[in-house]
């Protein structure tokens, strides 16, 4: 699947005593290889069981550092350390209004609705009626009243919740979408896989000035799903 090498599926045998275990040696390996930093990320990571976003067959692989097929086409939860690498990055705090592009299984959406606390705010859209039917499941086993999810197009971002602090983009693109950029408040900060050569992408992080004005910064090299809908020109 798209580069990695997925096991084959199988029911889940792990106890939830287990998972709990398997959470804590993550989040402990994600803050020594620095891509967690952040004690409001850490604390919701803690508090979100991450299993319950899993398909069953793949589930008892919840903490390892693969990606997993969703329903849909070409959908996946992504990694366990993309989720604080997008969110340190754009340093999401507590009172944010984010949108997440590409909500796959809910579970950063959730992540990120715990994050930015009641004062925040999370919209979140994806294109593909399977996977946001099954995200809608996970996420209804959780209470966060500021975040919504959304079933369209997601370059072209979400007018009614806009002006956002934050954006993620959670699928590769050739250019950013400008309807996102747009959409994106000044002072506020985009991240997206981007790709540059051939297969080859990078996560860029973008910061739109006061004045506007735009800024660009390469974090490092990554592999995600290509964006799809209107903006969506990968092969």
């Amino acid at each position: 699947m798209f580069g990695w090498i997925i096991p084959p599926p199988k029911p889940s045998r792990k106890t939830k005593k287990t998972f709990v275990k398997e959470r804590l040696r993550k989040i402990s390996s994600l803050k020594q290889t620095g891509f967690l930093r952040s004690i409001n990320i850490e604390k919701a990571m803690l508090k979100i069981p991450r299993e319950v976003f899993v398909p069953f067959n793949y589930r008892d692989h919840t903490y390892e550092e693969l990606p997993f097929p969703l329903p849909g086409k070409k959908s996946t939860i992504s990694c366990p350390h993309s989720y604080p690498m997008f969110y340190e990055a754009i340093k999401l705090s507590p009172g944010d209004n984010l949108l997440e592009v590409g909500t796959g299984s809910g579970y950063g959406a959730v992540l990120a609705a715990e994050i930015v606390g009641i004062q925040g705010q999370v919209t979140s859209i994806e294109i593909d009626h399977d996977t946001i039917s099954y995200a809608r499941n996970c996420v209804a086993q959780f209470n966060y009243p500021n975040l919504y999810l959304v079933e369209g197009d997601g370059g072209i971002g979400y007018p009614p919740n806009a002006p956002y602090d934050k954006i993620c983009l959670t699928a590769a693109c050739v250019e950013i979408p400008p309807p996102l950029i747009n959409q994106l408040k000044e002072g506020g900060k985009l991240i997206t896989p981007r790709q540059v050569l051939g297969n080859s992408q990078n996560l860029i992080l973008l910061e739109k000035k006061d004045d506007g004005s735009l800024t660009l910064k390469s974090i490092e090299k990554v592999l995600y799903v290509p964006l799809q809908g209107k903006y969506g020109k990968l092969d």
